[in-house]
């Protein structure tokens, strides 16, 4: 690795692990590796800390039901002033352990806590008998605390009825499925299971245009002798509404019709959570706001329509950022920006944007491995401008400019590029855009130099029906265009380009703890030669958006041993993404494509496959990404792996 490459990596690396404590075991501690919180302080003259016990036989989970409940558990790491409040501690600790118990099912159960060899148990008298004993170990030894529970047999459901209590008769099943209900004779009698299934069931009545529905009663019997427990449910739905008027309020700077125009919902329209989430997911997409809470009234109006009211807060006017990628095959890359997210009070985005990046020829290495090369430098300047709801429709002006240097293995690039779009938001999810786009540009590549003006009429569509941006569970997200370069309009290559991007998601467990996710990229261009066409329009394959393990822009036909593009491209990725914690994942993944020399892709021609491993580490704005790939079918030339850092899943 030459020197400019370590320290970009060593600088990224400071950047994304700053703050973390010198020990490793407490660095990985942040990373929810290690159990850290378990130990109790060392005996102290100021405190009484205490070891802590369980003994619980070997009933399934009970440990890990009383550990939630305790606070001698919680609290663990705060020991007490000395024995009393210990003693006094742990006797408060005696119902709540009862009732997680009772939580659970156990409804015989019983509980004790031995405090330094003194047994305590609920109305017990030996008090002051356990805080002599406690005493006695201050600035000695840890005081020893054990939790013993014998939880007796786990109580049955008996008989499940769910009772419409305008009537007091049970919802027949084309109202209220079973599969909504869930809970049944014979499975445990667990309080939390009654409560999941009240959720449930309010969830579908809501879902069924039923806003006010709610559970009046609950009546569970407990039987003793029988262990066993009959549950009964009187459920209110009320009445069917629509939704009413949307009133928006808070973001005093922000045109209101703004705002209305990402509300796709009508007054009227069945009323359904599922619609809330929608409307409040498609306001978000405006930069200018910040929280996004939308409140039910809770009376119907004179029509039926439950009214909605949206409440907004503004987010800073102006933001200024900067980020880091580093890949050992790609090169460094810096980026910073400014943007302004309300200029004129429509909710206006101007952002002006740098990158500067550092790319390699030879698979990562410079010809030098000790100097630096002006000429391997490539930077790009861009600035956009976004108008959303012009005149307070669901049309959005895009304005873009941007001058670029370019530099990859094949091809040395400038232009200058300009681009004006209409876009037409038809939902939250689905897109159209057309507009103008002008390029004059220079490339230089083995086959030549080429001096060219693009006068093009490109048109687009998107739809992402995906949860989340940077970390999608679930989903889907599609996005095509078709730009004509016609030379009636000034272009002095006459082609077509063509390029479609499809990504799916999909969760296996409702947690999202296992998630599938692929990809598939085609393109295509039509009208001129390979070689008439300008290098940095021509399609490339390899790298960390494409097909990791390989070196960026590398695949694709050759000419003297150098890759010049292709007319026509396939992409392909698939991805299982595993969570091993809350913050920490693993990625298996698999990358196959390359760009064909024709304008179709040509399945005759080689497909290059690269396979690694990625580790996620999530945080609150999107999982930080390590990836290590190796090229599978390996040519003369290709690196023996590779190593990409990054912020968001890699598709």
């Amino acid at each position: 690795m030459s020197t400019i490459r370590r320290t970009a990596f060593l600088f990224l690396v400071g950047v994304l692990f700053s703050g973390l404590p010198s020990n490793h075991a407490a660095a990985f501690d942040l990373f929810g590796w290690f159990g850290g919180g378990d130990e109790p302080p060392p005996p102290s003259a100021e405190a009484l800390p205490y070891s802590l016990d369980y003994a619980v036989g070997d009933t399934k989970n009970l440990e890990q039901i009383l550990k939630d409940a305790s606070t001698l558990q919680s609290l663990q790491e705060e020991p007490p002033p000395d024995a009393a409040a210990l003693v006094a501690r742990a006797e408060a600790d005696l119902p709540r352990l009862i009732d997680a118990l009772w939580g659970a099912g156990y409804y015989n159960a019983r509980v004790a806590i031995n405090v330094a060899g003194v047994p305590l148990a609920l109305l017990s008298s030996r008090t002051e008998a356990a805080t002599r004993a406690a005493a006695a170990y201050r600035a000695r030894a840890l005081v020893p605390v054990q939790i013993i529970a014998d939880p007796g047999p786990q109580f049955a459901l008996r008989d499940v009825s769910v009772l419409d209590a305008r009537t007091g008769r049970p919802f027949p099943p084309g109202q209220l499925p079973p599969r909504v209900v869930q809970i049944e004779p014979g499975d445990p009698a667990r309080s939390a299971d009654i409560l999941a299934a009240e959720a449930r069931i309010v969830d579908h009545f809501r879902a069924e245009s039923l806003p006010f529905a709610k559970v009046e009663r609950r009546e569970p019997v407990v039987y003793h002798p029988a262990q066993a427990m009959d549950v009964s449910l009187a459920v209110d739905p009320g009445p069917r509404a629509g939704i009413g008027p949307i009133i928006v309020q808070g973001a005093e700077n922000v045109d209101p019709a703004v705002v209305r125009s990402f509300i796709y919902t009508e007054p009227g329209d069945p009323y359904s959570p599922a619609e809330l989430a929608s409307m409040r997911k498609s306001i978000s997409q405006i930069e200018a706001l910040g929280s996004v809470r939308i409140r039910e009234a809770e009376t119907l109006d004179a029509y039926g329509n439950l009214p909605l009211f949206v409440e907004l807060t503004e987010r800073p006017l102006r933001v200024i950022g900067a980020s880091a990628q580093y890949s050992t095959t790609d090169g460094p890359a810096l980026r910073a920006y400014w943007a302004h997210r309300n200029l004129f009070g429509g909710a206006e985005r101007l952002r002006l944007e740098g990158n500067l990046f550092y790319l390699t020829e030879d698979g990562g290495r410079p010809d030098d491995d000790d100097d630096f090369d002006w000429s391997d430098l490539g930077g790009r300047f861009r600035a956009s401008f976004l108008k959303p709801a012009l005149w307070g429709t669901r049309n959005d002006l895009l304005v873009d400019a941007l001058v670029e240097r370019d530099r990859t293995e094949g091809y040395t690039s400038r232009l200058v590029n300009a681009t004006a779009a209409i876009r037409h938001r038809f939902s939250e999810t689905f897109s159209i855009q057309g507009g103008i786009e002008y390029e004059r540009g220079q490339t230089t590549d083995v086959l030549g130099q080429i001096d060219y003006t693009l006068v093009g009429l490109p048109v687009s569509l998107s739809y992402d029906s995906t949860d989340n941006a940077l970390n999608p569970t679930e989903g889907i997200r599609l996005i095509a265009s078709v730009t004509p370069y016609p030379e009636f309009l000034g272009s002095s290559v006459p082609i077509t380009i063509a390029r479609g991007t499809a990504s799916a998601y999909y969760s296996l467990d409702e947690e999202s703890r296992y998630v599938l996710a692929g990809r598939i990229g085609l393109g295509s261009i039509v009208g001129a030669d390979l070689d008439e066409i300008p290098a940095n329009r021509r399609f490339f394959a390899g790298g960390g958006g494409s097909v990791r393990g390989y070196t960026y822009r590398s695949l694709s036909p050759t000419f003297l041993g150098e890759p010049v593009g292709g007319r026509s491209l396939l992409e392909a990725s698939l991805e299982a993404r595993i969570k091993v914690t809350d913050t920490i994942g693993i990625v298996p993944f698999v990358d196959a494509g390359t760009a064909f020399e024709s304008s179709y892709p040509d399945f005759n021609e080689r497909i290059r496959v690269g396979a690694g491993l990625g580790l996620r580490y999530y945080t609150g704005i999107g999982p930080i990404r390590l990836d290590v790939a190796i090229p599978v079918n390996r040519e003369r030339g290709d690196p023996s792996y590779a190593i990409y850092v990054g912020i968001g899943q890699a598709f």
